[in-house]
């Protein structure tokens, strides 16, 4: 016991060692009386190219560094002007012209319509620039600028023109790239025209931002901010606790109940914009129509999938899986916070948990059970079993995971758990289709546009694995002909009973199943945060929210001035010499946390 215990105190001390080149990395002159503001996430960047990123963290600092056409209003969450001061529209709603504001690029050179042109043209023509926001573009006929002026001409009017996704990229710093699937966009400093400008990035450990001085709102009160990249919440929660980082978001709620009382650090807990979703294998093919994956066949039949959802206990799940911190979802893909958009299925096409109703819809449709309680398809021998992916060190999943292999059993369906680092899950589970269920989910806009074009055929990736950004690799002609109706729509109510449509068109065809809409759980600092201003402004979220102005707003004491804090700026000495502790007290056969990692890819804008 004596030699093992000697080990993990030496594998302490080198651990200790080896994390100071990422101290080293990160620290700068504590004497400096800097404002630094330290974000933990359990998620790391998928690419500091903006149009290839699709994951939140990634969206999110890319919303901190360049400037869209509009933002939304920190109110009220509508569309507000950025780098387009102002717009008119065409009675015929097919022509939009945008002023873009006299505003520099962080390296002096002017902001300029050419730039959004040639943004949106590169997205428009190229197939890998499609990657984050493809759909975005689709109806666009063309895009030209003159002076400050920028023309877009739509094929078709579209209500959600005000809400573009696509962030304003520098011509001049871009245009030079010729293979935009490969470009990692690591040359820094970063030109931007957002409200902080990055610096410096190191894979899965941090990313680093510092005040833009000519952002043209005014310089931000803090003066750097660094988000740190956590293996998973409890090292996030344990970063926390210590100092270690300011805030932290997207806490599942085991973490967020472990600090909920503790009297240095505030809880913050609102509706959130995120659904969690099974994704389900029907039959994934490419955009050209080519079967591609190893989807189980019974998954392709409609009554096989709806048989899982009437089987699926959502309360329970909410309840025990969310510890009651999360709503069931009882159809819509988008959460209950966009009222305008949110719809819940009613009647006979509600799905409530029925498991008698599930075993009947399967005998009737020919998988008969046998001997060992699992069924078989009624064309040949195959039996109903599974596999449901999920991420590494996911505890929640892993939770989720047992209760329904619990629920399909009772139905006469196996489910076997398959664990995957987030970039073999983002392959399989977007690209090369080898899985048959999955976790997934999304961080829902004020406009859902987004969300639904997740699902349109055009989404789906290329033979050679390009392009893409699907949720389900669904290719329906009834939603894609919704999709294109409330494209066109500009009334709003009008617009919203169509969006509703489209959701009941993916609740009853089932390729994936809603079960439930989790709170915004968050936590911060007292001593470290002097102020900051959730978005929207009243009851709003934190981190991964709709916008930048969380970070834009929030003031912190000087570095040195928090006690309780590192004194160093984003030094990991702290949470490394916790690391090595827990190493030492927790037993034999237990294992540290990993300091970061890549991240759950799920967790997508």
């Amino acid at each position: 016991m004596r030699k093992w215990l000697a080990r993990l105190a030496a594998l302490g001390v080198a651990l200790l060692i080896a994390g100071q080149g990422t101290t080293a990395a990160l620290a700068q002159d504590p004497a400096a009386g800097k404002k630094i503001l330290r974000v933990g996430a359990t998620q790391a960047m998928d690419s500091m190219n903006p149009f290839l990123a699709v994951r939140l963290v990634s969206t999110q600092i890319h919303r901190m560094m360049y400037g869209f056409l509009t933002v939304p209003d920190s109110k009220t969450l509508q569309p507000s002007p950025d780098l387009a001061e102002s717009w008119t529209t065409s009675e015929d709603g097919l022509t939009w012209t945008f002023k873009i504001r006299q505003a520099k690029w962080s390296d002096g050179q002017p902001v300029t319509a050419e730039d959004a042109a040639w943004t949106f043209n590169k997205i428009m023509t190229d197939e890998a620039a499609k990657t984050a926001n493809g759909p975005a573009v689709e109806n666009f006929e063309s895009v030209t600028a003159s002076g400050q002026e920028l023309t877009i001409k739509l094929k078709a009017p579209q209500a959600s023109m005000l809400e573009n996704p696509i962030p304003i990229m520098p011509k001049h710093a871009w245009e030079s790239v010729t293979d935009m699937a490969n470009y990692d966009a690591e040359k820094y400093p970063a030109p931007s025209s957002g409200p902080f400008i990055a610096v410096e990035h190191k894979k899965d450990q941090y990313v680093k931002l510092v005040a833009n001085p000519d952002y043209w709102r005014g310089k931000p009160k803090i003066d750097e901010l660094q988000v740190i990249f956590y293996a998973n919440p409890q090292a996030a929660i344990a970063g926390l606790k210590t100092g270690e980082i300011d805030l932290i978001g997207r806490l599942n709620p085991p973490e967020y109940e472990a600090i909920v009382n503790d009297p240095a650090i505030t809880a913050w807990k609102t509706q959130g914009r995120r659904g969690a979703y099974l994704q389900i294998n029907h039959g994934a093919t490419t955009n050209d129509d080519k079967p591609v994956g190893d989807g189980h066949p019974a998954l392709k039949d409609v009554k096989v999938r709806q048989a899982l959802h009437y089987a699926i206990d959502k309360q329970k799940l909410v309840a025990d899986v969310q510890n009651g911190l999360a709503k069931p979802a009882d159809g819509s893909i988008v959460p209950p916070m966009y009222k305008d958009f949110f719809w819940e299925a009613s009647g006979d096409t509600k799905v409530s948990y029925d498991p008698a109703k599930a075993n009947q819809i399967l005998d009737d449709a020919g998988y008969k059970k046998g001997p060992d309680g699992i069924r078989t398809m009624p064309d040949s021998d195959r039996k109903l079993e599974f596999r449901f992916s999920i991420h590494t060190d996911t505890p929640i999943e892993d939770k989720l995971a047992e209760y329904l292999t619990g629920f399909f059993k009772e139905i006469g369906v196996s489910l076997t758990t398959k664990k995957l680092d987030s970039s073999k899950f983002t392959e399989e589970t977007g690209v090369t289709g080898l899985f048959d269920i999955a976790i997934s989910g999304w961080s829902v806009n004020p406009d859902p546009e987004e969300v639904l074009a997740t699902h349109l055929c055009s989404r789906r990736p290329s033979p050679t694995g390009e392009g893409g950004g699907t949720e389900s690799f669904f290719c329906d002609d009834t939603f894609e002909k919704l999709y294109q109706e409330q494209l066109k729509e500009l009334d709003r109510p009008k617009r919203a009973e169509i969006i509703k449509q489209m959701q009941e068109r993916l609740y009853t065809e089932a390729p994936i199943i809603a079960i439930y809409y989790t709170a915004d759980l968050e936590a911060y600092r007292k001593d470290r945060i002097v102020s900051i201003t959730s978005i929207p402004e009243t009851d709003g979220i934190l981190y991964g929210g709709s916008g930048y102005w969380p970070f834009y707003t929030a003031d912190v004491k000087p570095t040195g001035a928090a006690a309780g804090a590192s004194t160093e700026s984003g030094s990991n000495t702290t949470l490394i010499v916790g690391l090595v502790v827990a190493v030492v007290v927790v037993g034999a056969g237990a294992f540290f946390l990993t300091r970061r990692r890549k991240s759950t890819a799920d967790e997508r804008e």
